[in-house]
């Protein structure tokens, strides 16, 4: 049965056409170059699936029509944001507690419904690192229907005034909301040596307080902006109100803390005037905000704070620095690797074949063993041995009577010579490498001599 399956076999193999794929049997179907490809393309995508899940980029958008430094609705600060980054400041867009305890100008944003507590906490932190900008909010805002022709995502519609009241925060300041003008004028802001125009003509908000220092101000004489009188030195801010009474300086370490009341002065409603534009430049300006330095936006007030973990510290400073290196690392063990291409070479055996491999095996064994000296008796018997057949002596004799007989056969041939019993001993009794080679070259030497 089986031969008849073997020959069934054979007819169906010669009966198929061969198909030659062109690559010889056990070549690799792919170049060197595509294999390089792969590994560079496939790290690459893997890095950077690394880089936004440590980052958050790519997981939902910040343009959620709020008011905040990614939001482009009339109320959101995109505009302020991106001035900003054109007049040479690097903006950083804080999402977790890290980045808010860096040095530089610091921009708070929080909704009206925010806890003033974790506000108070934030600005308490930065008090010793940098200025602090404090933006309130202000407007009821809703998303853009469909029926409205060349919206954009983000916008919004602005429908009235939301109530501000954080506990915990500025409790002796109080936030006023109001009517601009009973004529329907709109309203004209003053301060830092310009004036300008509120793009709404409705509703106003201002504060008050009495540790407030006014610098922006509506020409009714409300206040749209100033900064908290709490002991510090702020130059730089009390130029812009020298009339005003200050408190004596009791901590000079201490950076201001400036308030907006009316973010229409900031907006990106506001900043379509290019007099808030120029206003942004004077409050970062008397803030004492050194050209080129970081300004950092909040965002985990506005509800996209995003803890610390391990992969998000692997991609920021100082421990990108070791990222870095485990990527060089990375690299050249697959570069060496990539040199390396192709099927390994198959192994040696450990012990080869062979009467010369198994003895050079077994001195290495007995060398490693350090019983070196072990070997002299055993190979002086067996010398004995084969002098002893080779001069037809008795193979009955004892060890010393067969000593005897060598050395007078010895003796007889050439009697000058150091007999076999005394090279024998000599052997028997060495201890170091080299005495042991010695003697062993003697009595061989000794042996070919008697068996010639």
């Amino acid at each position: 049965m089986s031969g008849t399956v073997s020959t069934l076999a054979a007819s169906s193999a010669a009966a198929a056409p061969a198909v030659d794929s062109g690559i010889p049997v056990g070549a690799n179907p792919f170049s060197r170059w595509a294999v390089l490809a792969l590994v560079l393309i496939g790290s690459a995508l893997f890095l950077a699936l690394l880089w936004m899940i440590g980052t958050g980029t790519g997981f939902g958008s910040t343009n959620d029509g709020q008011a905040h430094a990614d939001g482009r609705g009339l109320n959101g600060y995109a505009a302020m944001t991106r001035y900003l980054e054109r007049r040479g400041h690097p903006v950083i867009r804080a999402r977790n507690g890290g980045q808010l305890e860096k040095e530089g100008l610091l921009i708070l944003t929080p909704p009206a419904g925010a806890d003033g507590k974790d506000i108070e906490k934030i600005v308490a932190g930065h008090r010793y690192l940098g200025p602090t900008l404090v933006i309130l909010p202000k407007w009821t805002a809703f998303p853009t229907n469909r029926q409205q022709k060349d919206a954009e995502p983000g916008w919004v519609n602005v429908a009235g005034v939301r109530p501000v009241e954080w506990r915990g925060f500025l409790d002796d300041v109080t936030v006023v909301q109001g009517q601009v003008d009973a004529n329907g004028q709109p309203a004209r802001w003053l301060g830092f040596g310009r004036g300008g125009t509120l793009p709404s003509r409705k509703h106003l908000q201002s504060g008050k307080g009495e540790r407030l220092v006014p610098l922006v101000w509506e020409q009714d004489g409300r206040l749209l902006a100033g900064f908290i009188d709490d002991g510090g030195s702020y130059a730089g801010l009390e130029r812009q109100a020298p009339n005003r009474m200050r408190s004596e300086v009791d901590d000079e370490d201490l950076y201001p803390l400036v308030v907006i009341f009316e973010p229409d002065l900031v907006d990106n409603w506001g900043m379509a005037d290019r007099r808030s534009a120029e206003l942004v430049d004077a409050i970062v300006d008397a803030g004492e905000v050194e050209p080129g330095s970081p300004i950092t936006f909040d965002l985990t007030l506005n509800g996209f704070g995003r803890a610390q973990n391990l992969l998000t510290l692997a991609f920021t400073p100082p421990f990108l620095a070791a990222t870095l290196c485990l990527l060089l690392a990375a690299l050249v063990l697959g570069w060496r690797a990539f040199l390396r291409f192709g099927p390994p070479l198959a192994s040696e055996r450990a012990i080869a074949f062979g009467k010369r491999a198994l003895v050079a095996n077994s001195a290495g064994l007995v060398r490693r063993s350090g019983r070196l000296h072990l070997i002299g008796g055993p190979y002086a018997d067996r010398t004995r041995d084969r002098l002893v057949h080779a001069l037809a002596l008795p193979r009955s004799l004892p060890p010393e009577q067969a000593d005897a007989a060598i050395d007078r056969a010895l003796a007889s041939r050439k009697g000058d010579v150091e007999p076999f019993s005394a090279i024998a001993a000599r052997l028997k009794h060495a201890r170091k490498p080299h005495d042991l080679v010695k003697a062993a070259r003697d009595l061989h030497a000794l042996e070919r001599m008697l068996t010639r």
